[in-house]
């Protein structure tokens, strides 16, 4: 088979047929760059360029999502050091009722738009690119100083927790839409620290995490090439899959032995494409570069190029040697 482009290989691995090798993609920080969009847009260049990946998962500073809320940062001046929040605009109760739906010239989300029309125009059109959205939840979870306030909070005024909700998820089902137009081709959609058992009930987030999800990544459209990445151990990634998510990747952290390991993975979900099988915490970090052969090959006797796009469970942490991603890179 002849070689394919980042376009084709990603679709025909999504149509469940066997591309010319196995697809790849992983993702990191660049906190010293992230305060800008021309900075994040040339780190995220650089990125693909040095490694080539299969798809560019945008991975912009996490807090862009809250802060034209009030959240403040002070910016790393540091390539593995992240910011530092300097105050949050909820402390306590009565505080959500200030968060009202943005529209997407919000200063902090209308760079964002802009970073995914730089890279958009930079890169061209064969190579898909993954917008990092967070959950409607998600998102209200960085209002906070602690994620137990929220869950307090809900706890205590559920109400007023769905009333901000409702608000997020009307920013960003429009920012989703914006998101779109600028050249993103679907989304990596994070339920960060929030859907798993380790803060809420099946049944709170079903209450409070589900619905909001759904509209958001609804609103980028039927044809997006979305992603759900479900964080943290022992997470609801079964649970959301079964509710019919809109995304045809799911990533988690199948090295957590918490979570739904890969192989049963395949098993429970034939129409998913899975996106992982990097030990991101362990292997990836630790080892050598001359030990990455063994454990790609070890992943590669074990899925098929249509099952598995060969990822971290999350982003590469800080101070991961480089040469380890070069070493994955070539054994593809």
């Amino acid at each position: 088979m002849a070689k394919l482009s980042h376009h084709d290989r990603l679709h025909m691995i999504l149509a469940g047929e066997r591309p010319d090798r196995f697809a790849a993609s992983f993702w990191r920080h660049f906190f010293h760059l992230e305060h800008t969009a021309d900075g994040t847009a040339d780190a995220m260049l650089w990125f693909q360029k040095e490694f080539d990946w299969d798809f560019m998962k945008v991975n912009p500073r996490a807090d862009y999502h809250v802060q034209d809320w009030g959240v403040k940062l002070r910016y790393s001046t540091r390539e593995l050091e992240n910011h530092v929040k300097l105050s949050f605009p909820v402390t306590k109760i009565d505080d959500w009722a200030k968060i009202k739906p943005l529209p997407p010239t919000s200063p902090t989300l209308a760079e964002h738009l802009k970073l995914v029309s730089i890279l958009r125009h930079r890169s061209g059109r064969e190579l898909p690119i993954l917008m990092t959205v967070f959950t409607p939840l998600s998102i209200a979870g960085r209002m906070v100083a602690e994620r137990r306030t929220l869950v307090e909070h809900l706890h205590s005024a559920p109400e007023t927790i769905h009333v901000a909700l409702r608000a997020i998820t009307a920013t960003f089902v429009q920012f989703v839409s914006e998101l779109r137009n600028a050249g993103a081709d679907g989304l990596f959609f994070a339920t960060t620290h929030w859907a798993s058992s380790d803060l809420l009930t099946w049944r709170e987030y079903e209450e409070f995490g589900v619905p909001y999800d759904l509209e958001v990544i609804r609103a980028a459209e039927p044809d997006a090439l979305n992603l759900l990445h479900v964080c943290d151990s022992n997470n609801y990634l079964t649970q959301l899959v079964t509710l019919g998510y809109p995304a045809r990747m799911v990533n988690w952290d199948a090295s957590d032995p918490t979570n739904l390991p890969l192989d049963t993975a395949v098993e429970q979900m034939p129409d998913k494409t899975l996106v992982g099988g990097v030990d991101y915490r362990g292997w990836l970090k630790r080892s050598r570069p001359d030990e990455m052969p063994h454990f790609i090959c070890e992943l590669k006797r074990q899925f098929e190029p249509r099952q598995l796009i060969i990822a971290p469970g999350c982003a590469v942490e800080p101070g991961t040697d480089m040469n380890n991603l070069r070493a994955i890179r070539q054994q593809l």
